[in-house]
């Protein structure tokens, strides 16, 4: 058994550490006061046994504060002597702890925790304040503290509290990945990380909250779909009480606000609730920190302190309580969704007519791509319909939706009972689908295949049509063109074109159309489909594969206006799984822009919702952008996680496969390990079908792969390579894809001594690239233009293009690249500026932070005369070292002093 000491302890790296500092500090200088304050539960207690356990070799003395011993003066001082005080002065009491403890403490330091110091006496607080400015050696005092003090406590107490505040060690609630340690340590759980996060929001992320909800639960319930998450026993209980104690109106107008849920109007609680004096209520439900009132745009709001409290409240419910509630509530609320929810609850038993109605309300919002709210109505829906059949395929679709949606963890909780179903063609289509989601490339095809073949679309075309989207998608993710067009107009074909498989199917056709060369169809289609999405989550399919072909065909610009605005999803009912699609592109076109402080956001934010979502088949598209930009920057440790995170195999989908090798050859080009770049690419040219693979611009493989072919001595096998890309290219009139391939061609060139041929393939790639906003390419032809040349014996001449490539990389930031431009300049043995960059080229930003930095002040110290987080005064150094062409601070100090 686990102790559960440890189990609990979890997410606490921060506090930890900053307790380490207090240490630390006070070993240095005079002791120090340390306020460690969070609210009750949260690990406060926990958190310092752990900072003493590590610190056994310290004396420690400790006092625990209560709110019946509080008045009693020097009660805490006494605790903390062993002994009672003989002094009547607060002063005096402080010489008589000092005088204790020196003989226990000697020279080294030592630690005073005073645990729920809110309940100290005021005597005993001054006593020990006034003793750390009469201690000559090191000391810690630790006050253990709520940051929000319940009614009884002193104001002179909280003033004393308030006053040692300088040292203030705040205990964070804990975040899923705490929740899924606790789950697997303490219930051999593998809880699935939106659990988690439901999990976390459910118990304010409260250790204690938490480890009695995985310690009471089945550890199988947790593999189950929940629509109320439970409550741990002892908290339920204090709920109860509280509402036991409330007059009959409070408790009506709490359990009124617990049935609405979320943020209910007063008016609609006092309403459900039928009292005559609401506010009287809501006063004493205050009072007994049950509910509170806000204002949320204008109107009178109500809100639990906690989800759980709320949680508890309707748990309380009787059966019967629980039914009238909802029923009234169906007559209260005024949106069509919350009150077929609230009839729905109020439903113990099948009720055909409101399922129907559940349905229908379903394919309303299946319209507009409002696929939660699909989901929940189907699932509703299930439960209430009588006949077997029906139910079955209404809780099949149900799935369908929370897959549409991007629930993939709901969509799995289902599996297994979808799964007992007989097959059917629907059946399969959606257990398909959740495999193209999970990254399953043969199960998909298996049971997608299965279900056409059982279909008949004259008899069921909804069905067929879902089908064919389904196919639509798994043809996407093998990146096969001619598949994903084939399928598509199937789809558009067999339903109306507004239904929801067509929508989708035709906002997808024109990635394959463009993918099989016919780019001249794709631009046609999207501009026809334009004039005919609707606003809304339809419209951020369309955003989304529209954004990503722009970027395959050099209009980087819009393709981030329109990627961005298929970002979103809380204010257009969008999909998440849209949405990690329209993320990862972005990150791509914020790279080809420059703009690689943003792609790094980008794919940070979309790393973590890609973890909610637990969607495997994004993985590596969304890390790709991460694990190239890092390595680039030279930040490796960052980037052989995105590595490992974008891991997958030739045996999983092509959307996988193909960016996880770009990142591995990438991050390999970096380091110059030729021979792992080939062995990361070279599977990519045996991959089937060729069409999608080796189109220009989706891909941007056969350049990386040619150059490195050249530089490990494959100069004719490069050649023989590069030749049918570049014909293509050259067809398709796709000029950085020329540029890329010119990268290539001129290494061939110059590898065979033929100069002046390199010199017009290279002239010509800058060309192509000279009216696109492609910084990181322009950059990357100078460097192999610039090292041809030095190779060949140019040496002026390569410097002048090597010094264009390092400026190119310097203002992307592009560390790793910049040293080995400045090693080449070296190498060129000529005398020249190592950059043409001045002071008065930085950035206001870069040069406020060079003006503090070259004066001697430390990261720490700028980011706060600057108002930055360190982590943003290092990035703007980094660029200036960079731009300059320095090393370090001592360098900057100087090259200042010249400048100015």
């Amino acid at each position: 058994m686990s102790d559960p000491g440890k189990i609990e302890f979890v997410g606490r790296s921060r506090e930890l550490a900053e307790l380490e500092a207090a240490l630390h500090e006070t070993t240095r200088n005079a002791p120090v006061v340390v306020v460690v304050e969070g609210v009750p539960g949260i690990g406060k207690t926990t958190l310092v046994e752990h900072f003493l356990a590590a610190h056994s070799d310290v004396p420690a003395f400790s006092a625990v504060c209560a709110p019946w011993a509080s008045s009693r003066p020097f009660g805490v001082a006494e605790q903390l002597l062993g002994a009672a005080v003989t002094a009547q002065e607060p002063l005096d009491v402080a010489r008589e702890f000092v005088t204790a403890a020196a003989p226990r403490a000697g020279d080294a330091p030592f630690v005073v925790v005073v645990d729920d110091a809110h309940w100290a006496d005021l005597a005993s607080l001054q006593s020990l304040t006034s003793a750390v400015h009469l201690l000559d050696r090191p000391a810690v005092i630790v006050l253990v503290t709520n940051p929000d003090p319940p009614d009884g406590v002193p104001a002179d107490v909280l003033d004393v509290l308030d006053r040692h505040s300088r040292h203030r060690v705040r205990v964070r609630p804990l975040a899923a990945s705490d929740a899924r340690a606790l789950a697997s340590s303490l219930a051999h759980v593998d809880l699935p990380a939106p659990l988690a996060h439901q999990l976390v929001q459910h118990t304010a992320g409260n250790p204690r909250h938490l480890t009695q909800l995985l310690q009471e639960v089945d550890p199988v319930d947790w593999g189950r779909w929940q629509a109320v998450l439970p409550v741990p026993h002892t908290f339920a209980a204090k709920v109860r009480s509280l509402l036991s104690e409330a007059s009959p109106q409070a408790r009506a107008l709490a359990e009124a606000a617990a049935v609405l849920s979320g943020n209910p109007r007063f008016a609609d609680a006092a309403a459900l609730a039928g009292i005559e004096h609401p506010v009287d209520a809501l006063d004493e439900l205050h009072q007994a920190g049950l509910l509170t009132a806000g204002e949320h745009r204008g109107v009178i709001v109500l809100t639990f302190p906690s989800p759980l409290t709320r949680a508890a409240v309707y748990h309380s419910l009787g059966p019967i309580r629980k039914r009238d509630l909802h029923d009234h509530a169906a007559r209260i609320v005024e949106d069509e969704g919350r009150r077929l929810d609230h009839r729905a609850a109020a439903s113990p038993f099948a009720d055909p007519a409101l399922a129907d109605e559940l349905d229908r309300y379903s394919a309303s919002r299946a319209t507009v791509g409002a696929w939660s709210a699909v989901a929940d109505a189907l699932i509703k829906s299930s439960r209430l319909t009588a006949d077997r059949r029906e139910r079955e395929q209404r809780l099949i679709r149900a799935v369908d939706a929370l897959l549409g949606t991007g629930n993939l963890s709901q969509a799995v909780a289902f599996a297994p009972e979808i799964e007992s179903f007989p097959e059917s063609p629907l059946r399969d289509a959606v257990l398909g689908y959740l495999a193209i989601q999970r990254g399953r490339r043969a199960e998909a095809e298996a049971l997608l295949t299965q279900s056409w073949a059982a279909c008949d679309p004259e008899t069921d075309p909804a069905t067929a049509a879902l089908i064919c989207q389904r196919r639509v998608l798994d043809s996407l993710a093998r990146w096969d063109g001619p598949d994903l067009v084939e399928w598509g107009s199937r789809a558009v074909a067999l339903v109306d074109a507004a239904d929801p498989s067509a929508v989708e199917s035709a906002a997808i056709m024109g990635l394959g159309l463009a993918a099989t060369g016919r780019i001249a169809e794709a631009r046609a289609h999207y501009d026809t489909l334009s004039a005919k999405i609707a606003l809304g989550a339809q419209s951020q399919r369309f955003d989304m594969a529209r954004g990503w072909l722009d970027l395959a065909l050099d209009d980087p610009e819009a393709a981030r206006q329109e990627l961005e605005s298929a970002v979103p999803t809380a204010f257009r009912m969008g999909s998440t799984r849209i949405s990690l699609w329209a993320q990862a592109w972005l990150a791509r076109t914020q790279f080809a822009l420059g703009d690689w402080s943003g792609a790094i956001a980008t794919v940070d934010r979309a790393a973590h919702q890609l973890e909610d979502a637990t969607l495997d088949l994004l993985r590596p598209l969304v890390h790709w952008t991460g694990a190239q930009t890092h390595a680039l920057r030279g930040n490796w440790p960052a980037a052989q996680e995105h590595l490992r995170r974008a891991a997958a195999s030739s045996h999983d989908y092509p959307m996988m496969f193909i960016p996880s090798a770009l990142a591995r050859a990438q991050c390999a080009e970096v380091e110059t390990d030729y021979a792992a770049v080939i062995r990361a690419l070279e599977p990519l040219t045996r991959l089937e079908p060729r069409e999608g693979v080796d189109e220009p611009g989706f891909w941007q493989w056969p350049d990386v792969y040619a150059n490195a072919l050249v530089m490990t001595g494959h100069v004719d096998d490069a050649d023989a390579f590069l030749t049918p890309h570049e014909e293509r290219a050259a067809e398709r009139g796709h000029r950085s894809a020329m540029a890329r391939l010119g990268y290539a061609r001129g290494r061939i060139a110059g590898a065979r001594g033929d100069i002046d041929t390199a010199r017009d393939v290279f002239e010509t790639a800058l060309t192509q690239l000279d009216t696109l906003p492609l910084p990181y390419d322009r950059a990357r032809v100078n460097f192999a233009y610039g090292q041809t040349l030095r190779r060949a014996g140019k040496r002026r001449e390569a410097d002048a293009v090597m010094q264009a490539a390092r400026e190119g990389y310097s203002a992307l930031g592009a560390t790793a690249y910049v040293q080995r431009c400045d090693r080449e300049l070296k190498a060129g043995g000529l005398n020249v500026k190592r950059s043409r960059f001045t002071l008065e080229e930085l950035t206001p930003q870069e040069r406020a932070v060079t003006i503090l930095v070259a004066g001697g002040a430390s990261n720490k110290e700028a980011a706060g005369e600057l108002f930055l987080s360190v982590k943003t005064v290092q990035y703007h150094l980094t660029r200036v070292y960079a731009k300059l062409g320095i090393r370090s601070r001592s360098e900057l100090a100087a090259q200042f002093r010249d400048q100015e």
